[in-house]
C-alpha cells in the first residue's frame, strides 16, 4: 500500500498537467475562432449587406452572419478537425468526438442589421455535456467576456462578480421575446407587465448573450427567457456561473444550452425571480428613495 501512494499522486499531477496543456490549446483556438468572427462583424457593421428573413417576422440573417459563421469553423476545423460544431447558420456538423463547439456568429442579428452596437460573437465549448470554456466578444463596445469551468470569468482579462443586490423589487432585469410568442400562461408579456406594474426595470438588449454577460459583470441583477437555442446561452451561462452567479431552467433545475428557458441571476435573487417567472407574486419589501 506503501508503494502504491506515490505513484498515483504522480500519476495524478501529470493528468492534471495534461489537461491544463489541452485546456490552454482550446482556448487559443476558441480566442482565434471568436476574434476572426468578430473581424467579419466589424468589417460589415454600418456597412452594406443583404438581409434575408427566417422563421418568423424579424428573424434575421445577413451576410454578415454566413461570413463570421464561416471564419469561426474554418479556424475550429483546422485545429480540431474531428470536433463536433453546432451554429446558428449552418446547424449541425456531426461526430463521435465528446468535444462540440457551439458557435453564434451574430448574437443580436436585428441590431447589427439595423446599426445598434449591441451585438457579439459567442461560442461556447462543451465536453461530454459540460460547458467548460465560454467567450462572448463585442468588438464595437470592445468588451470580451471569457469564463474557462473552475477559474473564475473574466472581462478584458480583469476578473467580474454578479451583483449584491438583495431582492428582485430592487433589482434591475433583463429579457428577450420570442420570434414566435408563445401564448400561454405566465408568458413573456404576462411576467413582463407583472414585473413593470410593480416598478421594476425590465431591459431588453436584444442579445442573449450579451444579456448573460451583463448579468455576470454586475450590470444586470437577473435575466429570465422563455426560448433560446443553445448558441445564444451557451457560453454566456458559463460566464455567470463563473462569475458566482445561478443559472438554472424555470423549475430551478441545472440548466442545460440544450434546453429552451432560462433563469440566470446574481444568486440571491434567484429563487424569488424563479417563483415570479412561474406565477408567484413579488414579494413586498422596502424599495429606494
Amino acid at each position: 500500500m506503501q508503494n502504491l501512494k506515490p505513484r498515483r499522486r504522480k500519476s495524478s499531477k501529470k493528468h492534471y498537467a495534461s489537461l491544463c496543456y489541452l485546456c490552454s490549446m482550446l482556448k487559443t483556438t476558441l480566442i482565434n475562432a471568436i476574434e476572426a468572427g468578430a473581424a467579419q462583424l466589424l468589417h460589415f457593421f454600418d456597412g452594406t449587406f443583404s438581409i434575408s428573413n427566417k422563421e418568423g417576422i424579424n428573424n434575421l440573417v445577413t451576410e454578415a452572419d454566413h461570413a463570421a459563421e464561416k471564419a469561426i469553423i474554418e479556424v475550429i476545423k483546422q485545429d480540431y478537425p474531428d470536433h463536433f460544431i453546432l451554429s446558428e447558420e449552418s446547424g449541425a456538423i456531426p461526430s463521435t468526438s465528446e468535444y462540440k463547439w457551439i458557435i453564434d456568429p451574430i448574437d443580436g442579428t436585428v441590431n447589427f442589421a439595423n446599426g445598434i452596437p449591441l451585438c457579439c460573437v459567442s461560442i461556447g465549448l462543451e465536453k461530454s455535456g459540460e460547458m467548460i470554456l465560454g467567450a462572448v466578444y463585442n468588438p464595437i463596445l470592445r468588451e470580451f467576456y471569457f469564463a474557462q469551468k473552475g477559474f473564475g470569468a473574466t472581462l478584458n482579462e480583469k476578473m467580474i462578480r454578479v451583483s449584491t443586490k438583495a431582492n428582485v423589487s430592487n433589482s434591475c432585469l433583463v429579457t428577450g421575446f420570442p420570434y414566435t410568442y408563445l401564448d400561454e400562461k405566465n408568458g413573456p408579456l404576462e411576467i413582463f407587465e407583472k414585473l413593470i406594474r410593480k416598478g421594476i426595470p425590465v431591459r431588453r438588449l436584444g442579445s442573449a448573450a450579451m444579456d448573460l454577460c451583463w448579468v455576470a459583470a454586475g450590470r444586470f441583477d437577473g435575466f429570465y427567457e422563455h426560448k433560446l437555442q443553445p448558441w445564444d446561452s451557451a457560453a454566456g451561462s458559463l460566464i455567470v456561473e463563473e462569475a458566482g452567479g445561478r443559472v438554472t431552467d424555470f423549475k430551478g433545475n441545472y440548466f442545460s444550452p440544450h434546453q429552451e428557458r432560462i433563469i440566470a441571476t446574481n444568486r440571491i435573487i434567484h429563487d424569488e425571480l424563479a417563483g415570479i417567472v412561474n406565477g408567484a407574486e413579488l414579494m413586498e419589501v422596502t424599495v429606494y428613495e
